[in-house]
């Protein structure tokens, strides 16, 4: 008789996290982690997106012992810096503004947790080469999506992808938070394979 699957736990709230999991057709529970992200002294933007993913998940796997716990980060840098959240439409389209022509990076981490308690951990920074954008071409975005909680105005899993003329990566469902190929590799570490016979 096969030895039942562990229970597999997604570090997060995020819809767009629980949309890109489900592709993977696994059985899973969501616990979110609520966290300090606020960022350390001196650290840059890969350095703490590796720490919250890290994070997420320890503080979720303590609470799910013997599950497989998923956490996963994203922070979009751009000049060296992390570029927040806007809040609002003006700031929203003074970030797009900033931002047009330029190249802004996303960098993600995962961080996987077998059963036996063990980390597997995984990072990317894609390169995303923004478009020159017009003043009425970022108006009429910020308009439909009302990027107010993304940050960076950057709604990547909608319109976001018209504001960008190329991105360099070896995931593209990267950018959107839970990088989908780095997940299911690392899932068969801990013994959870999508494609294996129940």
């Amino acid at each position: 008789m096969p030895l039942p699957r562990p229970n597999l736990v997604l570090a997060s709230r995020s819809a767009t996290r629980r949309a890109l999991l489900d592709r993977l057709r696994l059985p899973y529970q969501t616990d979110p982690a609520d966290v300090d992200e606020s960022l350390a002294a001196h650290e840059t933007p890969a350095e703490a997106c590796r720490r919250l993913a890290a994070l997420k998940a320890d503080t979720v796997a303590a609470r799910h012992p013997a599950a497989v716990v998923l956490g996963s980060d994203q922070l979009l840098a751009w000049e060296g810096g992390i570029l927040g959240k806007p809040g609002d439409a003006a700031t929203a389209r003074r970030q797009l503004a900033d931002l047009a022509g330029r190249t802004i990076h996303f960098h993600v981490a995962l961080r996987v947790i077998g059963p036996d308690g063990r980390p597997h951990d995984w990072q990317e920074t894609v390169a995303a080469v923004m478009r020159d954008l017009s003043d009425d071409e970022i108006a009429r975005y910020v308009e439909i999506e009302q990027p107010f909680d993304c940050a960076g105005s950057m709604r990547s899993e909608g319109l976001g992808v018209c504001l960008v003329e190329r991105m360099d990566c070896r995931d593209p469902t990267a950018i959107l938070g839970l990088p989908l190929i780095a997940t299911a590799r690392l899932l068969r570490a801990v013994g959870l394979d999508p494609l294996a016979t129940l």
